[in-house]
Parts: C-alpha cells; structure tokens; sequence
C-alpha cells in the first residue's frame, strides 16, 4: 500500500493546486485526442507518451487526484 500524507493548504493555496492539476489533465486529454485524430491545434504541445490509451490514463490518474482534493475539500466547508 502506498504512504498517505497529510497536508495542510490554505484556501488560495489549494485552489492554485487544483488549477494546476486540471491544465495537466486537459494536456493529457488533449494529447490523447491528437493521438485518436492527429489533429492538435498550433498552441498545444503533445505529451510525450505512446498512445491515446497511455494518455488517457494519465488524463484519467489526474482526474482522480483533483477528485480526492476536491472530496476532502467539500468535507471540512
């Protein structure tokens, strides 16, 4: 099983987290879409990875990371 921690984050502090967090999901979707299309727009850059599969898990791995901060969030309003 892998280690928990405990962190404590202010309210900005937090929300910087998450904002941070949904770029690098959106460029992981993104980069899966170029992968299932080989369509990109000019202002994007690709991920590096193998395949749609590949990014759409690390799409997916984020996702859940913004989900748990977001649950423990809504918990302590």
């Amino acid at each position: 099983m892998a280690k928990s921690y405990l962190l404590r984050l202010d309210e900005n502090d937090l929300g910087q987290l998450l904002d941070g967090l949904t770029v690098r999901a959106e460029a992981w979707e993104k980069t899966a879409e170029y992968h299932r299309t080989g369509i990109s727009s000019p202002d994007f850059m690709v991920e590096e990875c193998d395949d749609a599969a590949e990014a759409d898990r690390m799409a997916g791995h984020y996702r859940a990371i913004i989900d748990k901060l977001s649950k423990q969030r809504e918990e302590q309003v």
